[in-house]
């Protein structure tokens, strides 16, 4: 390069470094500025030799970075020295414990986090790269603006992302619409969201991108004329009211567009809502709930609402902090117009999330620190859980980033914020993990619902708990929220490991019994020999009963069968099981049930989405082909729910080796006081055993009795039946 270029160049730096400067959303204090200059000489020095693929400064990316960091987010001075810093450790001579030394513990702290998340594995494959976000949403753990300044990166890169090879550009704008949107959109970061989105679709589906492109700048002329005509008509009336405010017309994103002509199969032209208007009105924030209602019904005196449309979150805002009035109104033209109305505070909120709440809370120390404290607890939910499988674990964090929310009261009359599609085990779990693991039942408005219920905006939720109820199976169906999820596989998986470790003592013994040694090798060998993968799936399923004694003397004359077993051992290796000493039950998903019932029914798998064993699925059933099974994600899957829905019927895919099976028994006998209860304490007394349905008949001093269990097996059946035989005034005791 020329003196002359470098010399331009130069100029251009501290151009940028006044600039990020003068944007700051949050006001520096003097200390702040020399932490912020320090920080940018350091990271000059640190890249003086780098250049990015398009041939610029590399120092350039870290100050743009920055830039995103000091007014789009609004962040404090510690993030954009962070931000200015976030390539160093990785990239140039610099430690972290010169960063520690010069800047503190928490910029090298950040700084830190963020060297971390680049330097993980990047690969193509799908639970390599679950399992890399995963790291990196742990990282919350630390400090949330780690994530914070890495949203703003990326945002940066896919910016500048021209000069990259194509393969390259597709794949980090999948990476970007997989989990940096999300996380954008969940922190309450819209503007970005959308940026993020658009860019990611410029790059995945760049033909789509440039279509949609072309056609909003088409009608643009004719939509800035209709938001002209729009804010005319109420300009007058909001004008005689003396409000300070200001019309604006935004269109909708190019990613939501095509996400809505895909979702509804429908053209460009037939999406009736390309653009919302937003008045955004300046006020004192005492007067702003009253003056939103007031702007509400001056724009509703001149048209006309849609009731369906109305989004009241200045009441209850969302958990994201976003506050705002939406409504739905019939336009000039006859057309369908979405209105948004905030304050200057609330529009502020939603362009920079949680950094302008801070801004808005005078007088209030240290309060980005426990701001961000808050924030953390909130995106905590889905960390919580350290063993779940990490594709399970990022998409059930996507299900929690992007889900709409329900407000729902306790019994008390607080309000609690939920994901739409919650169920009371959601909101038990919400209040006290203990509240969830003891739900028995719960109240919706003072009445009584399963817990599979879902709830509603306005409900008043009341949780009834015993000390004795716990997690089932079943209780994964009704729970939606990552947090629930967690928790109840979490208290399965402790009550398994309870069952195993009595299977284990279990299985000692009966071999022993069988003149077999209890060591690794006879383990593995009945591992092998049942076909399943891990120690404690074999002692499980002994302590359940599912392998019995006949199936252990079957492996025992296997075993000694010498003949057989020496030409075995002489035509193939001895199998070993693969994850012998793993610390888990495996499921063995071999079976599908249909229905609440859970019925075996017969089906066939259909060719358009070809599930397999362990998918998410539905049955249909079909007109001359009986139950079609699909995946829930299925291409053909929307138009038959919303076509057929009433020939739709529930599947899920089940391990029958670990799975419960219904059994009636009837009794008969000689009728006396207290007899119902002594069957019933019998039947409870009984470990894993559930009474589904009871029917008592008493007439003439004679009973009959009908009882519908759930059991793990026929020797735990038998077991009750032998025991209410004992029970004094019981005659007849038999399997229906």
């Amino acid at each position: 390069m020329t003196e002359a270029a470098i010399e331009k160049e130069n100029k251009q730096i501290a151009r940028q470094y006044k600039e990020l400067l003068r944007i700051s959303y949050q006001t520096l204090t003097e200390d702040d500025k020399k932490l912020i200059r320090k920080a940018f000489d350091t990271a000059v020095d640190a890249h003086k030799d780098q250049r990015r693929k398009s041939g610029e400064a590399y120092i350039f990316h870290p100050i743009a970075v920055a830039k995103i960091v000091a007014s789009e987010i609004g962040l404090d001075a510690t993030s954009i020295a962070a931000a200015l810093l976030h390539d160093v450790v990785e990239d140039t001579q610099y430690t972290l414990e010169d960063l520690k030394e010069m800047f503190g513990e928490t910029v090298a702290k950040i700084v830190d986090g963020l060297t971390k998340i680049s330097s993980l594995k990047k690969d193509k494959d799908v639970s390599l790269q679950a399992e890399n976000f995963r790291k990196m949403l742990l990282t919350l753990n630390d400090d949330v603006r780690v994530i914070i300044i890495k949203i703003a990166d990326r945002l940066h890169n896919m910016q500048t992302m021209d000069a990259m090879r194509p393969d390259k550009q597709v794949k980090i704008a999948s990476e970007t619409l997989y989990i940096y949107a999300p996380l954008a959109h969940r922190i309450g970061l819209y503007n970005i969201k959308t940026e993020l989105e658009d860019l990611g679709l410029k790059y995945t589906e760049p033909e789509v991108y440039n279509d949609i492109l072309t056609k909003i700048k088409e009608s643009k002329e004719e939509q800035d004329l209709y938001i002209k005509e729009f804010s005319k008509i109420i300009q007058d009336s909001l004008d005689q009211e003396k409000l300070d405010y200001e019309i604006k017309g935004r269109p909708k994103s190019i990613y939501s567009i095509n996400k809505k002509i895909k979702a509804q199969n429908i053209s460009f032209d037939e999406i009736y809502d390309k653009f919302a208007i937003r008045i955004i009105y300046d006020s004192e924030p005492s007067q702003e709930k009253f003056l939103a209602w007031k702007i509400y019904s001056i724009v509703t005196d001149h048209f006309r609402p849609n009731p369906t449309r109305l989004r009241d979150w200045i009441s209850s805002p969302k958990s994201t902090g976003y506050e705002a009035l939406h409504i739905t109104v019939m336009g000039p033209k006859g057309r369908w117009v979405e209105v948004q109305i905030r304050s200057e505070r609330m529009n502020e909120i939603a362009e920079k999330g949680y950094a302008a709440h801070y801004k808005y809370k005078q007088g209030d120390d240290n309060k980005e620190e426990r701001g961000f404290e808050e924030w953390v607890t909130r995106l905590q939910e889905a960390l919580e859980s350290p063993d779940v499988n990490a594709v399970d674990f990022v998409e059930q964090f996507k299900l929690n980033l992007y889900s709409k929310e329900i407000f729902v009261f306790t019994p008390q009359g607080d309000l609690k914020s939920l994901p739409k599609g919650s169920t009371p085990l959601d909101f038990a779990f919400s209040i006290h993990t203990e509240i969830g693991l003891h739900t028995r039942g719960s109240r919706v408005n003072n009445k009584l619902v399963p817990l599979s219920h879902e709830l509603k905006s306005g409900d008043q939720v009341e949780i009834i708990t015993s000390e004795n109820a716990k997690p089932n199976i079943n209780w994964l169906d009704y729970a939606n929220t990552a947090r629930a999820r967690a928790k109840i596989k979490s208290s399965l998986k402790d009550e398994k490991k309870e069952i195993a470790e009595e299977g284990k003592a279990i299985l000692a013994r009966k071999l022993k019994a069988q003149k077999i040694q209890f060591n690794e090798k006879s383990i593995n060998e009945l591992v092998v020999f049942f076909n399943l993968k891990t120690s404690l799936d074999l002692f499980y399923r002994v302590g359940i009963g599912k392998i019995d004694n006949q199936m252990l003397k079957d492996f025992a004359s296997s075993r000694s069968n010498s003949l057989v077993s020496y030409f075995k051992s002489k035509i193939k290796k001895p199998q070993v099981a693969t994850d012998l000493n793993k610390d888990e039950i495996t499921a063995k998903y071999d079976q599908l049930v249909f229905g609440k019932e859970e019925e075996k029914l017969e089906y066939k798998l259909s060719n358009c989405c070809n599930p397999i064993p362990g998918d998410n699925v539905f049955g249909f059933i079909s007109v001359n082909d009986g139950i079609k099974v699909h995946k829930k994600d299925c291409p053909n899957a929307l138009q038959l729910q919303s076509n057929y829905a009433y020939r739709i019927i529930q599947a899920k895919w089940i391990d029958s080796s670990q799975q419960d099976f219904k059994a009636v028994i009837k009794l008969q006998g000689i009728d006396n006081l207290g007899l119902v209860s002594e069957i019933t304490k019998e039947i409870s007394s009984n470990l894993h055993v559930n009474m589904k349905n009871l029917n008592f008949d008493s007439s003439d001093g004679v009973f009959s009795g009908r009882i519908t269990l759930v059991v793990k097996n026929n020797n735990i059946l038998n077991t009750i039946i032998q025991r209410l035989k004992k029970i004094n005034g019981i005659d007849k005791v038999s399997r229906e």
